[in-house]
């Protein structure tokens, strides 16, 4: 279940093309069972409709002070800063941020603002030089100060074609931000116990510019991650080059490139952890020796590389599991062979194995989604869940775990 369900969040949108996406972050957010009361800036209507928001939010979008369509009744700033339990506002533009820094109140959205006594989060919207300017960096300073979380912006393609920092974050990762931001305290049944998960891709360089990899996110890792942390349990987590690391306490991250640098890293760590997680996606393979400059095409028709293996590190680690150790591997197959499940869990000393095709549609590398079967070391066939988000499948096999230990 999610930990948004019930929970009262006051949406901000201010004047930005990138309003749109609020839309999105609304929808995201009532599917995940919040209640959500939008307000906006007048010239937040420009550029996306109250009937919009208020539809994907079921409740009335307010602007104004006064409902003069209900007979000037009064939009209370006060209690709706004392209804939320978090405010977000996104987009927040250079003007926003300026008024929210220097106290001034000259609308609906900024009065609830000052009012509020529930964290505050803000996604920033502009142009480059707008997001880089003194004044809105400093307007920032003031606010981090003051414990208003920022979501930073991306770089890409901006509403003036330029191309630098300014685009809101997406509204999937400001959607797993808020639910970091309101993770349940207490009654955490992981608290006191350790965790070491790899994750990711690994890159086994064959020149200065070349290397052999997959299409690991580590989306599944970062996952496990987040819910391990939320249910208080410590994480070591050893990751290959991605683009989204797991955000919450208790988790140490450590980055590596090859194979070899992830073997290292977790035989060091091999003592420290109650529950091994080997979710990365290591490759078999490197290369003998890497080029010391890059390979030219020139003159050579064919390039023969000489590959050699990579030490198997759940093979390693699972020779040197001490009892009391959990150790749970990950699976992903073309085609589910129970002879080669059982092969794995043998040679590797799992006790729990988690299997996904990528036969399922939804599945395996690169999605949000995922749908897992997991085995038990006795070849029983202990869950098969739907197709899911990650986040969803993390808990589900993090509650598997639970009834192990």
């Amino acid at each position: 279940m999610s930990n948004l369900r019930g929970k009262k969040i006051i949406v901000g949108v201010t004047g930005s093309i990138a309003a749109y996406k609020s839309a999105l972050l609304v929808r995201l957010l009532v599917k995940e069972g919040a209640e959500v009361q939008v307000i906006m800036t007048p010239a937040a209507t420009e550029f996306i409709t109250p009937l919009t928001l208020a539809t994907l939010s079921g409740r009335p979008v307010l602007i104004d002070f006064f409902d003069k369509s209900n007979g000037g009744e009064w939009n209370s700033h006060i209690e709706l800063g004392l209804w939320a339990d978090l405010m977000v506002i996104a987009p927040v533009t250079a003007t926003t941020l300026g008024k929210m820094a220097n106290g001034i109140a000259d609308n609906l959205l900024l009065t609830t603002y000052l009012s509020c006594r529930a964290p505050v989060m803000i996604a920033p919207a502009m142009d480059m030089d707008m997001y880089a300017h003194p004044s809105t960096e400093r307007s920032l300073q003031i606010l981090k100060g003051w414990d208003v979380e920022l979501v930073e912006p991306g770089r890409g393609e901006l509403a003036s074609h330029l191309i630098g920092k300014g685009r809101m974050e997406e509204p999937e990762e400001i959607l797993r931000r808020i639910e970091h931001a309101l993770k349940p305290i207490g009654n955490l049944p992981l608290e006191g116990m350790h965790f070491l998960i790899t994750s990711g891709p690994t890159r086994e360089r064959i020149d200065p510019v070349r290397y052999i990899s997959n299409y690991s996110t580590g989306k599944m890792g970062a996952a496990l991650a987040e819910v391990i942390s939320e249910r208080g349990g410590a994480v070591i987590f050893i990751t290959g080059p991605v683009e989204q690391l797991p955000m919450g306490e208790n988790i140490e991250i450590i980055k590596v490139e090859s194979a070899l640098e992830m073997h290292e890293a977790c035989l060091d760590r091999d003592g420290a952890y109650d529950v091994a997680i080997f979710c990365a996606a290591v490759a078999d393979y490197r290369a003998d020796k890497e080029a010391e400059a890059k390979i030219k095409r020139e003159g050579k028709e064919e390039l023969l590389l000489h590959l050699i293996q990579n030490p198997d590190i759940a093979a390693s680690l699972g020779a040197k599991k001490e009892e009391g150790q959990i150790h749970i591997g990950f699976a992903l197959e073309t085609e589910v062979k129970e002879s080669e499940l059982h092969r794995k869990m043998e040679a590797k000393n799992f006790d729990l194995l988690v299997v996904n095709s990528l036969q399922d549609q939804g599945a395996g590398f690169g999605t949000e989604t995922n749908k897992v079967t997991i085995y038990n070391n006795r070849d029983e066939l202990i869950l098969d869940s739907p197709l899911a988000s990650k986040q969803e499948i993390a808990g589900y096999i993090i509650e598997t775990l639970t009834d192990l230990v």
